[in-house]
């Protein structure tokens, strides 16, 4: 049985557990919002709820006993300074956890943790991530074998046009191209010639 075991593991030993949750409320505290797990984001929440708790009032013990547990003087800074500024007059729940869908590489299932007084502009789509479609399709969209064989008809038709088009082209870019050629061996002929008299 489980009784009085108080908080999650998310997977790792006491020391790793602890630097993990250091790193993340560090993070949370100067970003003021940060992606994670949902396991992560909720054993989170009651690590760092209590230190923002301490942070409302500024003495020497609080600032020391929060940093005890963030071991970052920015972090300390900022807590004490511009965050309980903000919810200084709030009795609690000073983050949110919003659920974000999965994650596409290992399917872990994402949340967004944020200081609740900071959101100034609420997420537009909360909903499940990708493109909300299937990987395999199921047949919607699908062309039928006519459709197939009247846009290869219509393509090829196109390219033949393009083709003659770059025929055309090159021919006259030819034309050109032997005009000053000529041109330019009848000036020669006219130097040499010159240069014999």
């Amino acid at each position: 049985m489980r009784h009085r075991k108080k908080g999650k593991k998310i997977g790792r030993t006491a020391s790793h557990r602890k630097r993990t949750l250091q790193s993340l409320s560090n993070a949370l505290i100067e970003n003021k919002s940060i992606t994670t797990t949902v396991a992560k984001a909720k054993a989170l929440r009651p690590f760092v709820e209590p230190l923002i708790t301490r942070a409302k009032e500024d003495t020497q013990h609080n600032r020391r006993e929060v940093f005890r547990h963030l071991q970052s003087n920015d972090a300390i800074d900022e807590l004490f300074g511009e965050v309980s500024e903000r919810v200084g007059d709030r009795p609690g729940g000073y983050t949110r956890i919003i659920k974000l869908g999965q994650r596409s590489g290992d399917g872990a299932e994402l949340a967004l943790i944020e200081l609740v007084d900071y959101n100034d502009v609420p997420p537009a789509d909360t909903g499940q991530g990708g493109s909300g479609g299937t990987r395999r399709g199921s047949g919607k969209g699908r062309r039928t074998s006519t459709e197939e064989e009247q846009a290869d008809a219509s393509s090829s038709g196109d390219s033949s046009d393009e083709e003659s088009e770059s025929v055309e082209e090159d021919e006259a870019t030819a034309e050109e191209a032997s005009a000053d050629a000529e041109q330019g061996e009848a000036e020669e002929e006219e130097e040499s010639e010159e240069d014999n008299t």
